[in-house]
């Protein structure tokens, strides 16, 4: 098992996952091999929930041969992905090559850094656009963005997420990258989502941005400053 229970997250520890995010922090990789790092940390991802999380059943199966048992993963037809814009779109790319009938939501929503952090270290949140597709009990709904700092864009996330809906049965946060303090604030605020990252860094600087980290993803992925 390549998923291990951290108290504050679920980390995945898979050799080639480090090695992708190795890539993604090098202030040398450049725009395109960023943005294929993504894919590839979204697919390993996926790939890893699948694993990890979700149950099998057996088949029979007619090869040419002879009819045999077989074993087939449950619930892929019943997968939700949330790509919260603009960052976490090559990452959500990466997840549909492990979830390719996935239903998809998509949510515009940023920190106001104008503003500056609020006494408590969080961001004011705008949200600028909301499409969800609508959500089962029986769903596996992964929202998906790279950096998980503050948590102030999570939480807002999942409100709109959650608003109405049933609790799926399973609710991922997915992050390349995540921060203590968002992770803290996330699960006190949403304790039904399973925090799930490939790193857990040391901390935020002043400005709320994760250290050692790997930059703003959506400025690397897109080459915008």
């Amino acid at each position: 098992m390549t998923i291990e229970d951290r108290g504050e997250a679920y980390v995945i520890t898979h050799a080639l996952a480090k090695h992708t995010l190795s890539d993604l922090r090098s202030v040398e990789t450049e725009q395109v091999e960023f943005r294929k790092g993504l894919v590839k940390l979204g697919r390993i991802a996926g790939y890893e929930i699948i694993d990890g999380r979700m149950e099998t059943e057996y088949v029979s199966v007619q090869t040419p041969l002879e009819e045999t048992m077989g074993e087939r993963v449950k619930g892929l037809d019943d997968v939700v992905i949330i790509n919260v814009l603009r960052a976490a779109t090559p990452f959500v790319e990466g997840l549909l090559k492990a979830f390719p009938r996935a239903r998809q939501g998509v949510i515009s929503a940023s920190r106001d850094e104008a503003a500056g952090r609020d006494e408590d270290g969080t961001f004011p949140i705008t949200v600028d656009y909301v499409k969800l597709p609508e959500i089962h009990e029986e769903d596996t709904v992964i929202v998906a963005d790279p950096m998980l700092a503050t948590g102030s864009t999570m939480c807002a996330v999942l409100d709109h997420v959650l608003e109405g809906a049933p609790e799926p049965d399973n609710l991922f946060v997915l992050s390349a990258v995540s921060a203590p303090e968002g992770l803290v604030r996330v699960d006190e605020e949403v304790p039904e989502a399973d925090l799930l990252t490939v790193a857990i860094d040391e901390e935020l600087d002043d400005d709320g941005f994760i250290v050692p980290g790997l930059g703003d993803a959506g400025d690397r992925a897109f080459r915008t400053t």
